[in-house]
């Protein structure tokens, strides 16, 4: 099929007539076949949207589950008189051990080295530290030489957000608090002294210490969840402007800017080009985005980042893998793409993240998102290039992975659904009138 009017011709603005009686406002209100699609697409993403957001962050501790935290015994006093260990193991047992956080906390027993790495690969939110002279800190507690009270180290990962750390840093406490109440009901009838009662009743002191510091300027650690937003909004944007303005363009949809209204000869062209032209376009635009958010959050604003060509790179990556899977939706599903393209890489991705609530702390639906959601993906990649020195094993390579995956899921749906518009000739292309 050819098009009635000639690809060169120039586009004219449509002139509906005037004349003769209108239709009122009102009269199409009271006709319910109206109202339908609408209100239902409302109230479907309405409640959709209620219910995936505020689900996944109403009560973090309930819902935690196998929370990533080191757990470091560098004890190496002798155990105290009639008993087999010595505190630093008694406290770390019975921590791994206790019942309301045994599978709410992957307590992970690692030495200062390996935690150390853990808290800067992002792999733990945290680490309890018992100190070398521990046990023999607490057994001066019991003569009359005791003077300060014995300390435990509780070492943050403000990197991996500030609710994460938090967390973390409140159950570290409450496990350094609850060991101290035991060691002091061991120890209080072992002396007479009265210097030394108030001691024994909470013997432990607990400190709180960033174990992987991040820049001033990281937003508490949020500026890796808002710059990996502002990616997946401008390839959601991008891809969605784009497919718009090239349907206008090539003459499939309206061009209305405020009360003016045109219509562009319709150009012949198979559906699966036109994907192919969106695509390119997609990818082409994206550089200008992806170096303007750089500018404007980086030279502009002074947000802290490191590894500028990689952080580019990923970030280019990442916009495009969404571009491209927006219009791979929009080409399969036509009208509603917009719609089902939002709730793919905005609606569910965006509690799935784990960025500003640890997944970890979510209900498991969230958990099972966060498998294959690109917001989870992204941000991770970023976090890793952000405040873990681009590490790999900190997210970095799951995210490039992903980012392939997700570009190769996006040519092979959005191709695969137009060559079969295509082969059964469900073309897009109508005549207009003379």
């Amino acid at each position: 099929m050819t098009s009635a009017i000639p690809p060169n011709t120039p586009s004219t603005p449509s002139t509906p007539s005037t004349q003769g009686p209108q239709v009122r406002a009102a009269a199409l209100a009271r006709n319910p076949k109206l109202w339908l699609v609408p209100t239902v697409l409302s109230v479907i993403v309405a409640v959709g949207l209620a219910l995936l957001y505020m689900g996944g962050i109403l009560n973090p501790n309930e819902n935690l589950h196998r929370l990533p935290v080191a757990l470091v015994d560098e004890d190496r006093g002798a155990p105290l008189p009639g008993q087999r260990e010595n505190l630093g193991k008694q406290i770390t047992d019975a921590i791994v051990a206790s019942g309301p956080s045994k599978n709410a906390v992957d307590w992970r027993r690692l030495d200062r080295a390996e935690a150390q790495d853990a808290l800067a690969s992002g792999k733990v939110f945290g680490a309890l530290v018992v100190p070398a002279d521990f046990t023999a800190s607490v057994a001066a507690l019991t003569t009359d030489r005791a003077t300060v009270r014995p300390t435990l180290t509780v070492l943050t990962n403000p990197g991996l957000g500030s609710l994460g750390s938090s967390l973390t840093a409140q159950i570290n406490q409450r496990a350094a608090h609850q060991a101290s109440l035991t060691i002091g009901k061991q120890l209080s009838a072992t002396s007479n002294l009265a210097t030394t009662r108030l001691l024994l009743t909470d013997p432990v002191a607990v400190t709180t210490e960033v174990g992987h510091p991040i820049g001033r300027h990281s937003g508490l650690g949020l500026t890796a969840f808002y710059y990996t937003l502002l990616l997946v909004l401008g390839g959601f944007i991008g891809g969605n402007l784009v497919n718009s303005g090239v349907d206008t363009a090539l003459g499939y949809a309206d061009s209305e800017i405020g009360p003016w209204h045109s219509r562009h000869p319709t150009v012949p062209i198979s559906r699966t080009q036109t994907l192919i032209l969106k695509m390119l376009m997609t990818a082409g635009i994206s550089v200008l985005t992806t170096t303007l958010v750089m500018v404007a959050t980086i030279a502009i604003l002074g947000m802290d980042a490191s590894h500028l060509p990689m952080l580019w790179i990923f970030s280019y990556c990442a916009t495009v893998a969404v571009g491209l899977g927006v219009q791979a939706i929009n080409a399969a599903f036509g009208g509603i793409g917009q719609l089902v393209s939002m709730f793919v890489f905005i609606a569910l991705a965006l509690p799935s993240s784990g960025a500003t609530v640890p997944l970890e702390a979510t209900p498991g639906f969230y958990r099972f998102l966060g498998v294959f959601e690109p917001m989870h993906q992204l941000s991770s990649g970023v976090r890793s290039i952000l405040y873990f020195d681009a590490r790999a094993d900190a997210g970095l390579a799951r995210g490039w992975i992903m980012i392939a995956v997700g570009v190769a899921l996006a040519l092979a749906f959005g191709l695969a659904m137009t060559h079969y518009y295509d082969r059964r000739g469900l073309r897009r292309l109508t005549p207009q009138p003379a």
